[in-house]
């Protein structure tokens, strides 16, 4: 159960170019027990504790994700797939309580009811009803897809009430204490959009924005989203109630879009990032027909550019300047600020974007020389900066680093009217190479999102899910870790001491996966 050498984590550039192996590790540990379905507990049962956890932390810790594998005789065939099953870690007085509910959707109740899987997911088409006949079963597969709610992605906030979500156009309000389901809601009875983002951003009154595509005839959309804060505090069924479309921008290729999970915002913009992971329209929207799921409708085209575009949160301008870099996939940003007439992104990216179609279940339970081929044939993902000039103009000249920014190796330069390409800095010295990368970043968010700052946090990857906690300090890039082998922590999220003054004063909090017995930390 040792964790893979170093030695051979680093190994990244000598095979990439010759067989697209990313590295060379050997000996993985079976991690199947993972995507193994289990029970729900929806009365809260007691924990035992080891060590102490300090008595300022009190509250509900939420969480949830995929929970079960298997409708009847039926398998999903993505880890994104299972049914969403809610956690909630009750904390007070240094005793924890832990109880968990499957999202009561309407997808999970129409499998239960049929004992088979009724309704498509990322990487599973929903069969024919066995019980109709032969022509109406073909029939069926000539039906568009219809959206999937279930939200087993993450828990976010609206006006201050808790929803889960996931990438298509239904939330579901859940109550925090019971976990039960309350309410199903449908973003696009308020706003034309076909769907929306699992990861918002907040502003500190409470407005909070998020993305959202929509399609028409003349091809797809990408909708930045406004929802305001609660205008009317007496009335408990406000939901997405006064939502706007910010800004609309069409997509490069109308019929081939950017998959997109997330976003980046700073204090008067936002950053939408056009990535080379490409959805082909035609193939998601034929897929039942094909028997093809919506994971077979998304590929990488490495031949494609990356472009960040700014749009005003004010205004809803878009920014005639576009800012270019190389081909690069990012799912989670970690922070973005101005300062001195630039924006300074940082997020977690690979320079290949095929990892979202190698996290089907099959693999997820291979062991063995099959486990290591799966890994190591997969990117890892770096922390990464990129400066972004703000004032950009006619009179700039081409062909010169924009970036003036001190102890800054990125590079911005103007090489057209109203083009900026862009190199990265790292964010990390070779030591974060021995633990795989980092993913799922998080940060003092209350305190400093949109605003400089030092530390952020992540999950180490020497597994194709994360297997260590570590903490980033940007000045002098150096990092702490947190491993116990045979532990795999779930992303990480920072909890301030109340009153706190340094930035990293307070608790990393991470549900730790145990799928095979081990002797604890």
């Amino acid at each position: 159960m040792s964790p893979p050498s170093s030695t051979d984590l680093k190994k990244t550039k000598s095979k990439k170019n010759k067989d697209h192996h990313y590295t060379d590790v050997h000996g993985l540990p079976c991690i199947e027990k993972i995507v193994a379905s289990v029970d729900e507990t929806p009365e809260a049962i007691s924990t035992n504790i080891s060590g102490t956890i300090p008595e300022w932390i009190s509250g509900n810790f939420l969480r949830n994700g995929p929970g079960k594998f298997e409708i009847g005789n039926n398998k999903f065939n993505h880890w994104f797939d299972g049914m969403a099953l809610l956690h909630q870690f009750k904390i007070a007085g240094g005793q924890v309580t832990y109880k968990s509910r499957f999202l009561g959707s309407d997808c999970y109740t129409a499998n239960s009811e049929n004992s088979r899987i009724v309704v498509s997911e990322f990487g599973t088409v929903a069969m024919p009803d066995p019980c109709k006949n032969f022509f109406q079963r073909f029939l069926s597969r000539f039906e568009l897809p219809k959206a999937s709610d279930n939200d087993n992605v993450s828990f976010v906030t609206y006006k201050g009430d808790y929803y889960v979500s996931t990438e298509t156009n239904f939330m579901h309000k859940v109550d925090p204490e019971t976990l039960e389901t309350k309410e199903k809601v449908d973003w696009s009875k308020f706003i034309a959009v076909n769907g929306a983002t699992a990861h918002p951003h907040t502003d500190p009154d409470g407005t909070t924005y998020n993305m959202g595509n929509s399609y028409s005839a003349k091809g797809a959309i990408y909708n930045i989203i406004r929802v305001p804060p609660r205008t009317m505090p007496e009335n408990p069924k406000e939901t997405l109630e006064g939502a706007t479309v910010v800004c609309s921008i069409p997509s490069v290729d109308k019929a081939r879009p950017s998959y997109y999970h997330s976003f980046a915002m700073s204090e008067n913009y936002v950053v939408f990032i056009e990535q080379p992971i490409k959805m082909d329209l035609l193939k998601i929207v034929t897929g039942k027909l094909r028997g093809k799921g919506i994971s077979d409708g998304i590929y990488w085209d490495p031949k494609l550019e990356t472009i960040f575009h700014l749009i005003n949160k004010q205004t809803g301008k878009l920014n005639s300047v576009k800012y270019h870099a190389k081909a690069l996939s990012t799912f989670h940003q970690i922070n973005a600020w101005e300062e001195d007439g630039f924006l300074v992104m940082d997020l977690c990216a690979a320079d290949d974007g095929k990892a979202i179609n190698n996290y089907i279940v099959q693999n997820m339970r291979k062991s063995g020389e099959a486990l290591d081929e799966v890994y190591n044939t997969m990117c890892r993902v770096f922390p990464r900066r990129f400066v972004l000039p703000l004032n950009v103009d006619k009179e700039t000249p081409c062909g010169q680093n924009l970036n003036t920014r001190p102890d800054s190796t990125a590079t911005a330069t103007k090489t057209a009217k109203d083009k900026v390409f862009c190199t990265h800095e790292d964010l990390h010295d070779e030591e974060l190479h021995t633990y795989g990368g980092l993913e799922f970043p998080q940060i003092n968010y209350a305190k400093y999102n949109t605003k400089p700052y030092r530390y952020f946090y992540g999950c180490g990857f020497r597994h194709l899910v994360g297997d260590t906690l570590i903490k980033m300090d940007l000045q002098g890039k150096k990092m702490k870790v947190w491993e116990h082998p045979g532990l795999y922590p779930s992303e990480p999220v920072f909890v301030p001491l109340p009153g706190a003054t340094e930035e990293d004063d307070g608790v990393i909090m991470s549900v730790v996966i145990t799928p095979n017995k081990v002797s604890p930390p």
